[in-house]
């Protein structure tokens, strides 16, 4: 696969804008492709390639771009392409499943993780002075 081209959704609206106004006024086809190749700068192939992907995403929702590609002999292209005289137009859209967060499993946000205590800490600056006192006590027998 070659990639050409592509065109981003704002430019496939302005493109589509510009030719159905043009065509509302009566123009040839030849005179679209001309004018618009004039409005948005685009010369030789481009231009027959903005206008057909610019019909290619009219009809469709949350468009995000369209990719002109071209496969050699032999290549099978993805069935995501569409065939347009001889060139390949890929029409990519955002994915519209919504999110779903996984589910939790206590309420701290995850799993219970080696290592740590369980229960509140004391104090989040350390030990109180009397809690170093008994855990440097002496260990006796009687303890």
């Amino acid at each position: 696969m070659k990639s050409i081209t592509e065109f981003p959704l704002a430019t496939l609206q302005k493109v589509l804008a510009a030719k159905t106004a043009l065509a509302a006024e009566g123009k040839s086809a030849e005179e679209i492709s001309a004018a618009i190749g004039e409005q948005f700068k685009y010369e030789g192939d481009k231009i027959t390639y903005a206008i057909a992907a610019a019909d290619l995403a009219a009809g469709k929702t949350a468009v995000r771009r369209v990719l002109v590609a071209s496969f050699a002999e032999g290549e099978t292209p993805n069935p995501k392409f569409q065939n347009v005289d001889g060139h390949f137009y890929q029409v990519e859209s955002f994915d519209a499943k919504p999110y779903v967060a996984p589910a939790k499993t206590d309420a701290r946000g995850g799993g219970k993780k080696g290592g740590r205590r369980d229960g509140p800490k004391s104090s989040p600056w350390g030990m109180s002075p009397e809690e170093l006192a008994m855990k440097n006590k002496p260990k006796t027998a009687t303890n």
